[in-house]
């Protein structure tokens, strides 16, 4: 995994009962989760750097989980080999962004589909052509008007691969979490609907999605404690 280094948290701005390694609070430290799953696609996530859900937000656990996979914390980067850290080709790269939604309907069926700049779902033949030539995917990490404007402050997606997701349930947040939208997930649950709409292992999503909703377990149990006093 890899963080930028001029972005990523400063050791004196947590708090001291944080863990140094996953920064969340001790009793939601989450780094006895990590169990590095294999992945074909490489995955870069680009996070807000003031994304501000420290103890819920996911993406440090997802990256962790998955082998190869990277995080970049910053608004906005030259390139896309800058910020992945390493030539690559954007031309077989996508990058997940829903914006206000498709301009039209997805595929029947399709949990991953990919669209053209304006957001029009392409065909179901050119949509599985395009997801099969994909090397690796960028996934945003914020809050919805953060995830905005990491799209407006980084140009070069615009050569990427436009990706939005359909997916058959909502998030695992539940009552935990209000999204705008019922297609908005977690990180980490957008990237496992992603691999498995990829063609990936389903045990690296299954590990994935469990590993997040023990977060979320243990943060309800955290908040009924704190009723309790």
């Amino acid at each position: 995994m890899v963080t930028s280094p001029e972005t990523a948290p400063k050791q004196a701005d947590l708090n001291p009962a944080d863990c140094t390694t996953c920064q969340k609070p001790a009793a939601l430290c989450v780094c006895s989760l990590v169990k590095p799953q294999s992945c074909r696609l490489k995955v870069l996530v680009l996070q807000h750097p003031q994304e501000p859900d420290q103890d819920l937000g996911s993406a440090w656990l997802a990256v962790q989980c998955l082998e190869g996979a990277r995080l970049r914390i910053g608004l906005s980067t030259p390139n896309l080999a800058k910020a992945y850290g390493e030539a690559v080709d954007p031309s077989k790269w996508g990058v997940l962004y829903l914006g206000s939604g498709p301009k039209g309907q997805a595929p029947r069926g399709a949990t991953l589909f990919c669209t053209d700049k304006k957001a029009v779902p392409k065909s179901p033949e050119e949509n599985q052509k395009i997801l099969d030539s994909l090397e690796g995917v960028v996934v945003l990490d914020g809050t919805w008007s953060q995830a905005k404007a990491l799209w407006w402050r980084n140009a070069w997606m615009l050569k990427l691969k436009r990706l939005m997701l359909a997916p058959p349930k909502p998030s695992l947040y539940k009552e935990l979490r209000k999204e705008p939208r019922r297609e908005c997930l977690s990180t980490i649950e957008s990237i496992a609907l992603m691999l498995e709409a990829m063609g990936e292992r389903p045990e690296t999503s299954a590990h994935l999605r469990s590993s997040f909703e023990d977060l979320l377990n243990r943060y309800r149990q955290l908040r009924r404690g704190r009723g309790r006093r």
